[in-house]
């Protein structure tokens, strides 16, 4: 009996381990935005705009980076939820946006990258 509640409490925490979002391989994840995003001590922006701080931030909020009108008229703030849908898919989230990043699919490696965004203030 005793065996059988452990394996029942194992099984139950499988998906929160699974779920736990994973900065360090957020880092990892943050190699496909390196082209074009900067974050960290002296961060500035590039093709796209710094993103320190990003995680609580207006949408088009960047001081001296050079947004479309999309993303102006977006409203957006970059919560969890809008970085999660946006990274996903950024044209068909916010269309006519500049960003020429089709998205990362996979929700490990979002919820990652959004927890490694989050350390960068």
């Amino acid at each position: 009996m005793f065996k059988w509640i452990l394996a029942a409490a194992a099984l139950v925490a499988i998906p929160a381990v699974a779920s736990a979002q994973d900065a360090d391989a957020g880092k990892g994840v943050f190699g496909k935005c390196r082209a074009c995003h900067a974050v960290g001590e002296g961060a500035k922006n590039m093709v796209g705009p710094h993103l320190n701080g990003v995680v609580g931030r207006k949408s088009a909020s960047v001081e001296g980076f050079n947004y479309s009108d999309a993303m102006k008229a977006a409203g957006k703030t970059w919560d969890e939820a809008t970085l999660d849908a946006y990274i996903t898919n950024p044209k068909e989230y916010i269309p006519n946006n500049k960003m020429i990043f089709p998205g990362i699919k996979d929700e490990t490696d979002r919820k990652n990258l959004i927890a490694f965004l989050k350390t960068n203030k």
